[in-house]
């Protein structure tokens, strides 16, 4: 049994202890996600299912949130409808595109998508992004892109090799992978302010697979590889475009490392 006066110490001590805490400093506040918007859909390739890899696997890697907008169906003229709606990126801090529309043909709606990355906003574009729009004659969203195609070869693995390994954005890259299966596409142009930093080899050709643009006050990241789903799964694949994604977003640091608040247990 305590004595009275012991009592009256442990008091003292719980009045100190509480004193204490409550000049603790507070804990730090979680950095808020970056806000990703996915436009995705038209033809050629397994939206329905890329739509939940590109996201889920992003999201295991960096602190990312995302808005996913699917429409088109199969077709390759479609106009996604967010594109004509003002102010449509202003919510979100970076556009990711994994659509397939090569045969728009409206030049005003096409530039209107580049002009918002020229403005600013970071932005990717995956494989059949780069065929997107190539029906519209004018070049502003392959000024975006960074590289000019318009067709591609047979159904062939990718072996991709780095030729910028220094950049963060390769960091981490093998120096040589080849994916499961694959499409490589034929760069014909390669623009100012596009670094090109991994090539791919297919069936005997060539060609720039992975590249950085810088458009207007805008940064893309882009690749041409991704058609199948398997591809996209491979976790060298979900590293490099997360990488991508920050260094778009000025969320990676010189080692290939996302800056502090923006790793997915940060």
């Amino acid at each position: 049994m305590k004595t009275l006066p012991a009592l009256s110490a442990l008091a003292v001590l719980a009045g100190v202890s509480a004193l204490v805490a409550d000049t603790k400093p507070e804990t730090e506040t979680k950095t808020a996600p970056l806000k990703a918007l996915l436009i995705t859909g038209g033809c050629c390739h397994d939206y329905d299912k890329q739509k939940i890899i590109i996201p889920a696997g992003i999201s295991e890697r960096a602190n990312v949130e995302w808005t996913v907008i699917h429409e088109g169906g199969k077709s390759r003229d479609h106009q996604v409808s967010v594109y004509s709606e003002e102010g449509w990126a202003d919510d979100f801090d970076v556009v990711v595109h994994n659509e397939c529309f090569g045969a728009v043909e409206d030049v005003a709606f096409v530039e209107s998508i580049a002009k918002v990355h020229a403005e600013g906003k970071p932005g990717v574009t995956l494989h059949c992004s780069t065929h997107s729009y190539r029906a519209a004659k004018t070049d502003e969203w392959r000024k975006c892109l960074g590289v000019s195609s318009f067709n591609h070869g047979k159904h062939a693995p990718i072996t991709m090799t780095p030729i910028e390994a220094e950049h963060p954005v390769v960091k981490g890259f093998p120096e040589s992978w080849t994916t499961p299966q694959g499409e490589l596409y034929n760069i014909e142009k390669v623009w100012e302010g596009c670094t090109p930093l991994i090539m791919g080899e297919a069936s005997g050709r060539e060609n720039v697979c992975v590249w950085v643009n810088e458009y207007g006050e805008g940064k893309v990241f882009g690749t041409t590889v991704g058609h199948h789903n398997e591809t996209m799964a491979e976790d060298v694949y979900l590293d490099l475009v997360t990488r991508g994604l920050l260094w778009a977003c000025g969320k990676l640091d010189d080692e290939g490392k996302p800056l502090p608040g923006y790793g997915a247990e940060d």
